[in-house]
């Protein structure tokens, strides 16, 4: 946390008035102002709706009539002091009358007076009105470090022996395999996830880690804009795709120590455009699976909301989730539908300004986050992304040719526990020609549902006549096909 407190330390230092910090992390907050305040030379007050103003670590009451926002306010205004002055989940309160042109002209008296004055605004979910703070300044409070998460392990394991009279066995401990499955979780929900496994069964072992990782999902996914998938849950397989597995499997050198002793930056993602059905998505997943990763689904139409503002801290949240689940991979489905500028919103400049912050992120981004991008039309996707450099590459994605067919029928046929030696494979493969992944798995489906209605085994038999009942894509939107080939002509095959 360095590096983002002495930038924390430059904005007090640099006269700017108020700081706002999107956070429910109250104690990492109190360290963060507490060690700013100390080393500044300055006194360090808060403020709550119940407790008032007050000045840090003093058990005084609250100075007289400061638990009402406005008087508060003016306390600021009236004190002559330099200080900084943390005021807890204020921005509620700026709907009030008079409330937020109070503080609009106290921030400016503040500028103009060149003190060292800082008003820092903290709570959850916190968004400000432009109108009433202009001066604003956004502040990211870092996700907890190593150091953080391995306190707070020690922390747990001596408050269960205290407050529970339990020894916590920690002999099979691995520290740092906890540490990677507790990274991103704020240290609340951290001290939840390690006491909840010490206690579970008296000890804190390698087994408790996918439990934990099952638990960060779930807080995760109840966020609503990302879906984390941990790498034990993928298991499926890709068949074809020979093009990108090849690349893969050079680009995961990227993430190595030898690739780092070179200065060499890790692969920054791949945009995979393609045919519907042909197992773009499935690509994703299959990253992350061979390059055990986890794996976080950002669904793009998601990030848009109804109210001011909504959209883009939405964005900012996704991302600043994957950099602090990193390393990772960031599926972003259908990006067309996402982040293409011209999306129709009542907001003309929206789309614009999403889109624009997704590439200086994709450009700027911190961590090993690696960006899949899968998408479905190329008369929606944006230029600016269909050049090089965006991504490292990018893959067309067109229907299975005949070895690619070969591997989905015996994947398919696998998954649901059939032998493929005890099938017609290359008729299949011929008789197949034209269809998509999709369609084949739905050919294998249809078949055993037969199989089960007619009370026969499964056999070549069932399959043909699910494959003479299917009209596959190729054949009802054949000009779309033939016109997304020509427009991914430049694109490199992942066949």
């Amino acid at each position: 946390m360095s590096a983002d407190y002495d930038y924390f330390k430059t904005l007090v230092r640099s006269y700017h008035p108020v700081i706002a910090i999107d956070t429910v992390e109250e104690d990492r907050v109190e360290h963060l102002l507490l060690r700013t305040a100390t080393e500044l030379g300055v006194p360090l007050m808060e403020w709550s709706i119940t407790s008032g103003m007050r000045r840090h670590g003093e058990s005084a009451g609250p100075m007289y009539g400061t638990t009402d926002p406005s008087r508060a306010l003016a306390h600021i205004e009236e004190s002559s002091n330099n200080a900084i002055y943390w005021l807890k989940d204020f921005t509620p309160h700026l709907s009030a009358h008079g409330v937020a042109r109070q503080l609009r002209d106290l921030t400016t008296r503040m500028v103009e007076s060149h003190a060292t004055t800082t008003v820092v605004l903290t709570g959850a979910g916190l968004e400000l009105p432009d109108d009433a703070v202009p001066a604003a300044t956004y502040f990211e409070l870092p996700t907890p470090s190593k150091d953080e998460y391995a306190q707070t392990i020690d922390w747990v394991i001596q408050s269960v022996a205290w407050r529970d009279n339990a020894q916590i066995d920690t002999s099979l401990l691995d520290k740092p395999a906890l540490i990677r499955a507790l990274s991103g979780l704020t240290l609340a929900q951290a001290r939840q996830a390690i006491a909840y496994a010490a206690l579970d069964d008296g000890r804190l072992s390698p087994e408790d880690v996918p439990g934990i990782a099952g638990m960060k999902a779930k807080m995760i996914n109840e966020g609503g804009i990302l879906e984390y998938f941990p790498a034990e849950e993928r298991h499926r397989e890709l068949g074809g795709f020979a093009g990108l597995k090849a690349w893969l499997e050079d680009a995961r050198m990227g993430f190595s120590e030898q690739a780092e002793a070179f200065n060499l930056s890790p692969p920054k993602g791949v945009l995979i455009v393609g045919v519907q059905g042909c197992g773009k998505s499935l690509a994703a997943k299959v990253i992350a699976r061979q390059w055990g990763l986890p794996l976080l689904k950002l669904d793009a139409g998601r990030l848009y909301g109804s109210l001011m503002g909504e959209s883009e801290k939405n964005f900012r949240r996704a991302t600043f989730l994957a950099e602090a689940l990193a390393p990772d991979v960031l599926w972003i489905d259908e990006i067309e539908k996402g982040f293409a500028p011209n999306r129709g919103d009542s907001d003309a400049g929206l789309s614009q300004r999403i889109f624009g912050s997704f590439l200086t992120w994709l450009q700027e981004k911190k961590g090993d986050v690696f960006v899949v991008a899968t998408a479905n039309d190329l008369t929606k996707l944006p230029p600016e992304l269909q050049r090089k450099g965006r991504f490292d590459e990018i893959f067309f994605v067109d229907l299975p040719n005949e070895r690619a067919r070969d591997e989905i029928w015996q994947i398919q046929l696998r998954a649901h526990n059939q032998d493929p030696a005890h099938f017609d494979l290359p008729g299949l493969v011929a008789a197949s020609d034209g269809f998509t992944g999709a369609e084949i798995e739905q050919c294998v489906i249809s078949s055993l549902y037969a199989a089960l209605r007619t009370a026969q085994a499964p056999c070549t038999e069932l399959l043909f006549t699910a494959i003479e009942s299917t009209v596959p894509l190729s054949v009802t939107r054949a000009a779309d096909i033939d016109a997304l080939r020509d427009r991914a002509r430049d694109f490199r095959l992942a066949e």
